[in-house]
């Protein structure tokens, strides 16, 4: 990839940062997963994101290497155990690559917009579009496995109508108006990545080396059940379905494959994710009651990724991300 000579923005900076250490992360999770897979076309898919990963990766190094910038130590070799027994069945692992795209594409769309220089523009264009076909063939076999998560089909509107009646947003209690389309979207898609999360985190408090960490591994499932609970309830008010659990996709192995400080970084990155996932949800909900669940559930989330990243600290395992100058410590200097 050519590079010019202009300095890094900050956004730059910070965007490169966060795709850098996600991806490493993501190519030591995906290694793992390709020592357990049976399934061809899973694995092909796998063996595409893991690309994807390694091609990212190596990008962000040659630009961070030109502009002098530090290279994230962020996930290596000393983190994933390729040794480790089967954690997770092959279905598994698609709607682990969902996630993995959908928090992906949450980077790099928004990275997009904020970057100036065109080498860095263009990266994150091609991230965006790799990342999106990659979610297409993920989408594709989950369908011809009957094992995507789909919201239900309502029925089309006969017509064309217009909202009369305040009653339309002031819904708490009650018998309010049923959910519209958005808002069974995103109730769908948050319940998607909680119960992928709950999959995951399930397994993670299996293999915990750290009692500190699968105590804050299992407060993160138990969470994750109460959102997924939460959810259906407002789905099942109006007589629609909810998405089932994969719990049953994890085996009971108990020798982690991933180190501690992986499974609580991946955790950390999962919620916030979702973090971001609820303020949508909660941006396009026109009903006050769902609007105040993601508002609620996104409070709980950021909490908890704080206390995860607590422990990151405690343990050293933090890394510190790009930041501005502090003009206090600079004076505090003379």
């Amino acid at each position: 990839m050519k590079t010019d000579q202009s300095q890094l923005t900050a956004a730059e900076m910070g965007k490169l940062w966060a795709t850098y250490v996600g991806n490493t992360m993501g190519k030591c999770v995906l290694s793992y997963y390709l020592q357990h897979v049976n399934d061809k076309e899973i694995k092909k898919i796998l063996q595409f994101a893991q690309g994807l990963c390694e091609d990212y990766i190596q990008d962000i190094e040659a630009i961070f290497k030109q502009a002098a910038f530090p290279i994230p130590v962020g996930f290596t070799k000393d983190d994933v155990n390729l040794e480790a027994p089967r954690l997770y069945e092959d279905d598994f692992y698609l709607h682990y690559l969902q996630y993995l795209g959908k928090a992906g594409m949450s980077i790099y769309s928004v990275a997009i917009p904020l970057v100036t220089r065109k080498d860095i523009r263009d990266f994150f264009v091609k991230t965006l579009h790799d990342t999106s076909q990659l979610m297409v063939r993920v989408n594709d076999v989950l369908l011809s496995k009957n094992a995507s998560i789909n919201p239900p089909v309502i029925p089309p509107p006969e017509g064309v109508d217009f909202i009369t009646k305040q009653s339309f947003l002031n819904v708490f209690f009650g018998n309010g108006r049923p959910l519209q389309g958005l808002e069974i979207a995103h109730l769908y898609g948050n319940m998607n990545n909680d119960i992928t999360s709950k999959a995951i985190i399930t397994g993670f408090v299996q293999v915990a080396k750290s009692e500190k960490v699968r105590q804050y591994l299992e407060r993160g499932k138990n969470l994750n059940q109460k959102h997924i609970d939460q959810m259906s309830d407002k789905l099942s008010k109006d007589g629609l379905p909810s998405p089932s659990l994969i719990d049953h996709l994890v085996r009971p192995s108990t020798e982690s494959p991933f180190s501690d400080k992986l499974m609580v970084y991946h955790k950390i990155d999962m919620f916030a994710m979702k973090i971001r996932e609820y303020a949508n949800g909660a941006s396009l909900s026109a009903r006050k009651d769902v609007a105040a669940l993601f508002a609620k559930c996104q409070l709980q989330v950021s909490l908890y990724v704080e206390d995860g990243a607590n422990i990151m600290i405690d343990h050293g395992w933090l890394e510190q991300p790009p930041e501005a100058i502090d003009r206090d410590e600079v004076q505090a200097g003379h």
